[in-house]
């Protein structure tokens, strides 16, 4: 299927389908006019790649880890590689970190009010 098709059947602009290209997470053949050209997997491999960016995984890691993610007939699952376990626990860790941050400011900002 042609780009503009993958991008219909999966919900993503052609732009972001072309960043995934450049960020190497997708890997379409080129036909002899070099107009892209991707395969039935490219859908489920793009589902993947939204799965991963919404769980906060930049490109690096996701090109990383996209092995470790499988989409079946219920959706996308992740085989826990233990290095993505070790990922996703420091972005937990620094999503902990920030909820504690806005927490603090806002405790600032309600003092602010009551003075």
């Amino acid at each position: 299927m042609l780009i503009g098709e993958l991008a219909e059947r999966t919900g993503v602009s052609v732009r972001a389908l072309r960043h995934y290209e450049e960020k190497e997470l997708l890997a379409p053949e080129r036909d002899a006019n070099s107009y892209r050209y991707y395969d039935e997997s490219a859908v489920a491999v793009v589902a993947q790649i939204r799965v991963m960016l919404e769980a906060g995984l930049n490109a690096a890691a996701i090109r990383r880890y996209l092995d470790c993610v499988r989409t079946g007939e219920h959706g996308v699952t992740v085989d826990m590689c233990p290095e993505l376990s070790d990922e996703l626990d420091r972005i937990a860790a620094r999503l902990a970190a920030q909820q504690k941050a806005l927490e603090a400011t806002r405790r600032r900002l309600d003092a602010l009010r009551s003075a």
